[in-house]
């Protein structure tokens, strides 16, 4: 496998997402205020749910990273990226929004605690830690370590993954904040 053929892929997907994402803030106040009428969340939480499932993931992807660059006096990385998959569907099935049952801790629940300012500059630096670990991982040494995802039951997935996981994570989110907004949209139309 041509590893920085992989890292592009998911570097152009990382900054694709973020900036979509980043793209909500500037949206309306009363459309990201919304809270849709199946009692979800509204863009705002959105928002900073992703921040702080980010934090979570980011604090994962930190202690995989270093444990990867450890990994490199263990393990003959040519032979490793030899015969490595990157599990991209059931990754990209993370990213579609109710494609499965998804039930996240309590922890990452929206609390309204930061600021709309914050939780965008969050998220702009969040965007920058994956990066700084894509380049710090540049030569194919984040698929030496590999931790447990139990969501959509992905098993022991590696670093990379988990970065790609974090942008999937956000594509999904991106989908329900769209539908919250289509949702306000056609409450505001006049009735004929």
């Amino acid at each position: 496998m041509d590893i920085s053929i992989l890292l592009n892929e998911i570097k152009k997907n990382s900054i694709e997402t973020f900036n979509e994402i980043d793209s909500w803030f500037d949206k309306q106040e009363v459309i990201r205020e919304y809270k849709p009428r199946n009692g979800g969340w509204s863009i705002n939480q959105v928002l900073e749910h992703i921040g702080l499932t980010n934090h979570f993931l980011l604090i994962l992807i930190d202690k995989g990273a270093n444990k990867a660059l450890q990994n490199i006096s263990k393990f003959d990385l040519e032979n490793e990226l030899t015969n490595y998959i990157f599990h991209r569907d059931k990754l990209t099935e993370v990213g579609l929004h109710q494609s499965f049952n998804w039930i996240r801790p309590e922890h990452m629940d929206p609390k309204g605690k930061k600021s709309l300012s914050e939780v965008r500059a969050q998220l702009t630096e969040q965007l920058e830690k994956c990066l700084n670990y894509l380049e710090l991982l540049k030569n194919g040494e984040g698929v030496l370590y590999k931790t447990t995802m139990s969501v959509n039951s992905l098993g022991k997935i590696d670093v990379y993954e988990y970065i790609y996981f974090l942008a999937q994570h956000g594509n999904r989110h991106i989908t329900q904040m769209e539908k919250n907004e289509s949702e306000y949209r056609n409450l505001e139309k006049p009735i004929a």
